[in-house]
């Protein structure tokens, strides 16, 4: 095999995986080549102290990259710096060098480690440890450390690494018995920041500024350090999240193999249907399968990315099961590999992976941050991981320096992996998304500010750092409802009791409900109070470190959801009804009878049943559920169309058009029955077309924002009385918004636009899950008009492309 050309192995590699199939049916729809990288070295910086250059030195590194040389002297310098480069490119030497330095030159200083996983954490502490450098006393603090040892953690410790969790329950609720350790804190690090967003990124904003706060309280003005995967406006995302100016180091001098990247889309499947009869392709899983298991008889050590634990045993099994038929040893090559392993397990499926006894791993994004596993020769991704970040973190798993690999993107049944397939620029070409976060939402900022207030009274100059005018309304709430008592000198907590237990980060806030086995009374896990219809409602499948569990009994006024061990051949998708009010409009375009909107709603939501499906998309039965309704406030974009634009003056133009015609005639010409630019659409027809734009956007958004498509839902409906017209709504899932629609507003042409291209992308006639249909829509997926979505689609587009500025 010539491996002379740059991405001669990822191409010999993807005609290995493709050979067999005829040309007429390749599941390739693009195939792009990234060149190779050569490093670009600096030297050691002066600054740092020889005892840290020297156990550097023996642990490998023989002299830092520019990049990382840049960001260490910065954070040296005392300046705030946020390093944002791609996957192994050894961000984690810009804050060791830094820290490691202050900590050899003043043995009472101290710095803080935080990550958003134990897991990475231990293995952040773990290779600090392995340099063994005498004054660095280096310890974790997270729920799993034994209280004997906290003790001396608090006492002793000079680099404590925890996760946002801990530090909200267990660092600042006692912050006095830190005295000693915030009085000199140095360094604080904030490793893959990019995965704060959302909620959970939103709370740990305001987390940040209450470590700030406390700090300086004791004499602490730490220097911020962050680590983030290759984001888009970096220095304004570190700035948001922790509320300190952040200098951006974007420029990465690690070296890189070259690497195939090969976009796939699964065939339709001709022996299965899925709802209302629609087609269904073969699943990502299967095809992933099959893949990995070509990949492991060409002796390609490879890593396959599968969205859920579940998912990526079922990978696993299905690439042992056709490599048995092969040769039974080679079965053995792979493995499954998820969140919950100990760290031993860990450490030995490294090692395996990297010697070559392992040749292919099933795995969930347990192995996307902070795992030492680099220099693969395939990666293959079983969907798209919800963001570009997270994309070209996995994808850099894949390629050595002087040698090319292979990443394939196995596009799921869904709208938003059908467009990137057939719009690589999307995918290879565009910068990737800032995070979103909101650390303004009241429903955040309310449960921060009583444990901000719990931990020190809060005075008004420190108002400005929590938000300013938007922390005042809420600290008025506060004081209203009696939790804060306000004084001349500022605002006071008026318990004896502390709130921070009562404060969850990862979610919206509320009692969870427990998810308990109902045999052994063994508690499993949590959910939010406002998912738990969603999640663990009876007969859903719970998904617990790899292990299935069925849902026998939901009690909401208990919080308890009871579960008894099962592995089905099927999962659960439920369904729910949804209905929106309109409370108040915050911003507003017009286009000439077409009108964007972003606001704040009341959302009414009740989970009426659910389906069972075979993982190939079958559809087995549906089961209606009688649970009660739940309600939110929330935050929604929404458009409006007028009847005039939607409709058309003669009623010969009715019926199922092809979507080719529809999008010839999308932007009218003053056709006879239609109005100019308008969709000329039949009144029958009008919500099945509102509802298949609505489904497909749905779909489309976490391309624009940092999401899923379980963290939104949405409305539509051809007439709302809010609004007088027909209207299309899609919501923040959180209390408050998360930032999401407010990031579809913003970039509402380009979504449509995405949006209404994905839809004609679909080979299938009428709708199916790849464009379409929604895995959640309780009204069955019915009525839906697939030609009719990409009708109303090009008249919104037309409209704004007419009137706007």
């Amino acid at each position: 095999m010539d491996t002379a050309a740059d991405s001669s192995r990822g191409r010999w590699l993807l005609g290995r995986v493709t050979a067999g199939i005829p040309a007429e049916r390749s599941p390739i729809t693009h195939v792009a080549d990234l060149p190779a990288q050569e490093a670009s070295f600096a030297e050691w910086p002066e600054w740092a102290a020889p005892a840290a250059v020297e156990a550097l030195r023996a642990g490998g590194v023989s002299a830092p990259w520019t990049h990382q040389a840049e960001a260490a002297s910065l954070a040296f310098a005392g300046r705030h710096v946020v390093v944002s480069t791609g996957t192994a490119s050894g961000k984690s030497l810009a804050y060791q060098l830094p820290v490691l330095s202050a900590l050899i030159a003043d043995e009472k200083a101290t710095a803080l480690y935080l990550s958003p996983t134990k897991a990475l954490g231990a293995d952040q502490l773990r290779a600090v440890s392995s340099l063994d450098i005498r004054p660095v006393r280096a310890a974790s603090f997270d729920g799993d450390t034994p209280m004997a040892e906290r003790d001396w953690v608090r006492a002793h410790a000079n680099w404590v690494f925890t996760n946002p969790d801990m530090l909200h329950r267990g660092i600042l609720s006692s912050h006095a018995r830190w005295a000693r350790f915030f009085k000199q804190l140095s360094y604080v690090v904030v490793d893959e920041c990019h995965s704060y967003r959302g909620v959970f990124g939103s709370h740990v904003a305001l987390l940040l500024r209450r470590l700030k706060r406390v700090a300086r309280y004791y004499g602490g003005s730490p220097v911020f350090v962050l680590a983030s995967a290759t984001t888009a406006e970096p220095a304004a995302f570190a700035e948001l999240l922790t509320g300190v100016e952040c200098t951006a180091v974007t420029e990465d001098f690690s070296p890189r193999g070259a690497r195939t990247v090969a976009l796939w889309e699964p065939p339709l499947l001709t022996e299965i249907t899925g709802e209302n009869g629609a087609p269904v392709r073969r699943s990502a899983g299967a095809e992933t399968s099959r893949i990995l298991a070509e990949l492991v008889i060409e002796g390609a050590r490879s890593l396959a990315f599968v969205r859920s634990r579940r998912g990526a045993e079922l990978t696993s099994l299905g690439a042992k099961r056709i490599l048995s038929e092969v040769d039974p040893a080679l079965a053995d090559a792979v493995a499954a590999y998820r969140s919950g392993y100990l760290p031993e397990e860990r450490r030995a499926l490294e090692a395996a992976l990297l010697s070559g006894r392992l040749l292919g791993v099933a795995t969930t994004n347990a192995l996307e941050l902070g795992v030492d596993i680099a220099g693969l020769d395939a990666v293959v991704l079983a969907g798209y991981p919800g963001t570009l970040a997270s994309f070209w973190q996995q994808a850099g798993r894949a390629g050595r320096a002087g040698d090319a690999a292979l990443v394939v993107f196995v596009a799921r049944d869904d709208p938003l992996d059908t467009y990137l397939v057939h719009h690589p620029g999307a995918l290879l070409d565009r910068p990737v998304e800032a995070a979103v976060l909101d650390p303004a939402n009241p429903y955040v900022l309310a449960p921060q500010l009583a444990c901000a207030a719990a931990e020190l009274p809060l005075t008004e100059p420190e108002v400005a750092e929590f938000g300013g005018d938007a922390a005042r309304a809420v600290l008025d709430d506060l004081v209203a409802e009696k939790i804060l008592r306000r004084r001349s000198s500022g605002w006071y907590w008026t318990s004896r009791d502390r709130p921070h237990a009562e404060v969850g980060i990862r979610g919206s806030g509320g009692e969870q409900v427990a998810v308990v086995e109902a045999d052994s009374g063994r508690m499993l896990g949590t959910v939010d109070p406002g998912s738990a219809c969603f999640a663990v409602h009876p007969g859903a499948v719970y998904l617990h470190q790899g292990s299935s569990y069925v849902v026998d009994e939901l009690d909401l006024e208990t919080g308890l959801a009871l579960v008894h061990a099962e592995n089905p051949d099927w999962n659960t998708s439920p369904r729910e009804i949804v209905d929106i009010t309109v409370e108040s409009t915050l911003q507003r375009s017009d286009y000439g009878g077409v009108s964007v909107c972003l606001g704040e709603v009341s959302v009414t939501s009740q989970v009426v049943g659910y389906l069972r499906r075979r993982p190939s998309g079958e559809v087995l039965d549906q089961t209606p559920l009688d649970l009660p309704e739940q309600s939110l406030r929330t935050r929604a974009v929404w458009y409006t169309i007028s009847a005039e634009l939607l409709g058309s003056d003669s009623a010969g133009t009715g019926g199922a058009a092809s979507v080719g015609t529809e999008v010839t005639s999308v932007v009218g010409t003053g056709e006879a029955g239609r109005t100019p630019g308008g969709a000329g659409l039949d009144p029958a027809r009008v919500p099945g077309a509102l509802h298949a734009a609505e489904h497909a956007a749905i779909g489309l958004l976490p391309l624009f924002a940092t999401c899923d498509r379980w963290d939104i839902g949405g409305v539509s409906t051809a007439w709302h009385e809010d609004t007088g017209e027909a209207t299309v709504f899609v919501h923040d899932g959180h209390p408050g918004g998360a930032g999401f629609a407010d990031r579809g507003f913003a970039a509402v042409v380009p979504w449509l636009r995405a949006t209404r291209e994905a839809i004609i992308s679909c080979e299938c006639p009428t709708g199916c899950p790849s464009c379409v249909q929604s895995p959640k829509c309780g009204n069955g997926n019915d009525p839906l008009d697939k030609a009719g979505a990409v009708a109303v689609l090009g008249t919104v587009l037309g409209a704004v492309r007419r009137h706007g500025s």
